[in-house]
């Protein structure tokens, strides 16, 4: 963590002392609109134009509001949110990480929405989305999109081998061999990165922690069993080596929407650059089924995803312009809408119309969906994954054992949650 407890009470006091603009510098006179400012993190070629556009229908809709849209890239968000809330100088509305949202309401920087107007329908939203977007019994966030890791495949590729999508993970390690001696191409190309490797933990019933035991899980035989099926995937006939480099998520997406490589392990957030590779141009090729089981017969995925949230420092006014602002993006008929340009998945049942399932990416991915695993209430959860980042790139390119890399993992989540045993 980078601030400690204390920052919820020092917030409290900037929530008292905000100025007119709720921190969004937006110079709002007495006598005129209420402007409001936005923080999306979504890509900003492919889903920033649906939400600009989302906008202006909105301030069409509610002329005493103006919303101020500011596009900043998710990997730098977290931080520059963190920052400007304990000055703040936060924006009124945050297109949140599902990991983000407790920590920030458990430092006091977002707003509980419980009876207002920005989740006025939380009853059509998916329940295991609405409990991530909650801490102490408070939800502080409405779910926006959401998303799972699957695994997806060149469906030409796999009927040309003559292998049928794997249910277990030593499935894939067959498919991938018979697909390189049919096709010429590798079978499989894994990612070296911690969200990625989350499945293999989740099909030995395990985690990096176990919150309700307060215990840290990463170096458990069952955590090492499923990293070790991880590491597997990387050597072997068909199985694509290792990629360590800065570049990699770049080099294995290239490579699969181009039929270099038949299956990787994918999110939903690709839908639409899947379509732009010259192995998708026809989009019934793309396969997409439940990420394969391990051990225990379990499979299933991180919930990812973003929620809505509204700063706690803003005054009156903008909060209230804010929860309205909130309720309309997160509506069926906005869902809808971002869905088809965007083809991400909506989190509300009534927003997959026919029309929107037409969409074989986002048709496959709902399906998906069912196995996926929700992230536990803890605000330290995200945190986990920076260190496990580190390691398991050193130990996939072959400078650390996986005992010794897992064991500095332990150590470094250690330090994260202090309270947990080993």
């Amino acid at each position: 963590m980078r601030r400690g407890i204390a920052a919820t009470a020092l917030v409290a006091s900037f929530a008292l002392a905000a100025t007119a603009c709720g921190g969004s510098d937006s110079g709002d006179k007495a006598d005129g609109p209420v402007t409001i400012t936005w923080w999306d993190t979504s890509n900003a070629t492919n889903e920033a134009p649906t939400y600009k556009a989302l906008i202006k229908d909105f301030e069409a809709a509610n002329k005493g509001i103006k919303v101020k849209y500011v596009n900043v890239p998710f990997d730098q968000a977290q931080n520059k949110f963190d920052t400007a809330a304990g000055a703040s100088g936060a924006p009124d509305v945050l297109r949140s990480d599902v990991g983000w949202t407790p920590a920030f309401a458990k430092k006091g920087y977002f707003l509980p929405l419980d009876g207002t107007e920005a989740l006025a329908d939380q009853a059509k939203f998916k329940p295991n989305l609405i409990e991530q977007a909650r801490y102490e019994g408070k939800t502080y966030g409405v779910p926006f999109v959401t998303d799972t890791l699957a695994l997806v495949y060149n469906k030409q590729l796999f009927q040309k081998a003559g292998v049928e999508a794997p249910k277990t993970w030593d499935d894939l390690k067959k498919a991938a061999a018979t697909i390189k001696d049919k096709t010429g191409v590798d079978g499989y190309w894994g990612s070296t990165a911690a969200y990625y490797a989350q499945p293999f933990l989740f099909g030995e019933g395990t985690d990096t922690v176990d919150v309700a035991a307060k215990k840290i899980t990463v170096n458990s035989p069952a955590a090492k069993k499923g990293y070790g099926t991880w590491l597997s995937l990387f050597s072997g006939k068909g199985l694509h080596k290792a990629d360590t480099t800065a570049d990699a998520y770049a080099h294995i997406q290239d490579a699969f929407v181009n039929g270099k490589v038949a299956a990787i392990i994918q999110g939903p957030w690709e839908i639409t650059n899947f379509y732009k590779g010259s192995a998708f141009k026809d989009k019934a090729n793309l396969g997409i089924t439940t990420v394969p089981a391990g051990s225990t017969g379990k499979a299933g995925a991180p919930t990812g995803g973003h929620n809505l949230s509204i700063y706690a420092g803003s005054d009156s006014a903008h909060q209230k312009a804010a929860e309205k602002f909130v309720g309309f993006m997160t509506s069926a008929k906005s869902q809808t809408q971002i869905a088809l340009k965007n083809s991400t998945l909506p989190t509300r049942d009534d927003a997959y119309t026919a029309e929107v399932k037409a969409d074989p990416g986002i048709a496959g991915y709902q399906t998906v969906l069912a196995s996926a695993q929700p992230r536990p209430a803890l605000p330290e959860y995200s945190s986990l994954l920076t260190p496990l980042d580190t390691e398991l790139n050193s130990i996939a390119g072959g400078k650390e054992s996986l005992d010794k890399g897992l064991s500095n993992v332990e150590v470094s989540i250690a330090k994260l949650v202090p309270d947990f045993s080993k």
